[in-house]
């Protein structure tokens, strides 16, 4: 709750980040495209829904199907332009974050031309956190090819590569559970990269289950609020609920860095 008091408390600021940032997004990257197919999708599945448990279970899975088209692109280079934008405005949140915990009054601007000096060693970090997905990465492929050919496995090969990808997602979590917060380390002045990794790794040591366990209830709450937002808005109209979970994915970005950071305070 603190990380969301402190986004409250200093709305004009963070919203102004994040209406720079969805402005950039929509220009650049996609618009509200996120949306896709939905129309065409909710009214096919409207033709065999037979009652209000039925749209309600419907409406479900469109919200899972908006939730998993949000971060697609119509193009490589939007792609990148994607990429590009999340850094910038990651390194404006964190720069904030760290004036304000410091008592210290800023502008929007200042978080935009003061906040980029970390660039090239937030990208070394970022790198390396890409790196640590790759064990997940790999463990989901092997998974989803089993998956789809379960002709001639029996069910304990299938429970098997199951547990396989498991374990591929406690070693990314593992490694993740330090890594994500030399992002927050490296941004420091005259921080290395190496350094900001060697400080992480000291300060999770001997509680990383702990931070684990924290870091996986910000993505399960994000997505029971995001639940919360769009569902509702679907029985309306699909185009409103595009938008809304548009803006919410904007806003969730301010609300990752506050949490992240807060936890990472309470780490030091």
């Amino acid at each position: 709750m603190g990380a969301l008091r402190l986004l409250l408390q200093h709305w004009r600021l963070f919203g102004g980040v994040i209406l720079v940032h969805t402005v950039l997004t929509i220009v650049f990257v996609q618009g509200f495209s996120a949306t896709g197919n939905l129309d065409s999708t909710k009214a096919a599945m409207e033709e065999t829904a037979s009652g209000t448990l039925d749209q309600l279970l419907n409406n479900v899975v469109l919200f899972t199907y908006l939730a998993g088209s949000s971060n697609s692109t119509t193009s490589d280079v939007a792609g990148a332009y994607q990429l590009f934008l999340g850094v910038i405005t990651s390194l404006a949140l964190i720069w904030a974050l760290r004036q304000l915990y410091a008592d210290k009054q800023i502008r929007i601007r200042d978080a935009f031309y003061r906040g980029m000096y970390p660039l090239i060693p937030f990208l070394a970090v970022l790198g390396v956190v890409v790196l640590q997905l790759v064990p997940v990465v790999v463990g989901g492929f092997l998974y989803s090819l089993v998956s789809s050919a379960t002709v001639g496995l029996s069910g304990i090969e299938v429970t098997l590569w199951a547990l396989v990808f498991g374990l591929t997602v406690l070693m990314s979590l593992y490694m993740l559970c330090s890594s994500l917060f030399a992002l927050y380390i490296v941004c420091l002045p005259d921080m290395a990269p190496l350094q900001a990794l060697r400080s992480a790794r000291e300060l999770v040591r001997y509680r990383r289950w702990e931070i684990i366990r924290k870091l996986l209830f910000l993505p399960l709450a994000l997505l029971v609020c995001g639940a919360a937002v769009t569902i509702p808005a679907i029985f309306i109209s699909t185009a409103l609920a595009g938008i809304l979970f548009f803006v919410f994915n904007m806003i969730g970005l301010a609300v990752i860095h506050s949490y992240m950071y807060r936890l990472y305070r309470e780490l030091l």
